[in-house]
């Protein structure tokens, strides 16, 4: 008998990351107009957009390490790693977008 949600999985995997991926470009934009002075921008963004990069990795790396260390799937394992990234993405787009 075959398992379809071997076949699922990848595609899911695949959105997320789209959705990841669109989230960035939304996220770089603000925050361009916000360097430009085109948007109000809190003065440490700067500052914090740099120091978020560096928390997701970790964060995204031991979710990684923990789900192979289970014994996870390859695509389960990227999905655990990408999960923080995805967070702080979608957290970020609905931050930067707020009417001030």
């Amino acid at each position: 008998m075959m398992d379809f949600s071997t076949f699922r999985a990848p595609i899911l995997l695949w959105q997320q990351m789209a959705h990841m991926a669109f989230e960035a470009q939304m996220v770089i934009a603000l925050r361009t107009a916000g360097l430009m002075g085109v948007l109000d921008q809190d003065v440490a963004e700067p500052q914090r957009m740099v120091m978020e990069k560096a928390d997701a990795a970790t964060e995204a790396l031991h979710a990684a390490l923990r789900a192979a260390g289970r014994g996870e799937r390859a695509d389960r394992v990227m999905a655990a790693a990408l999960r923080p990234y995805r967070r702080r993405t979608r957290a970020n787009m609905r931050r930067l977008s707020r009417k001030t």
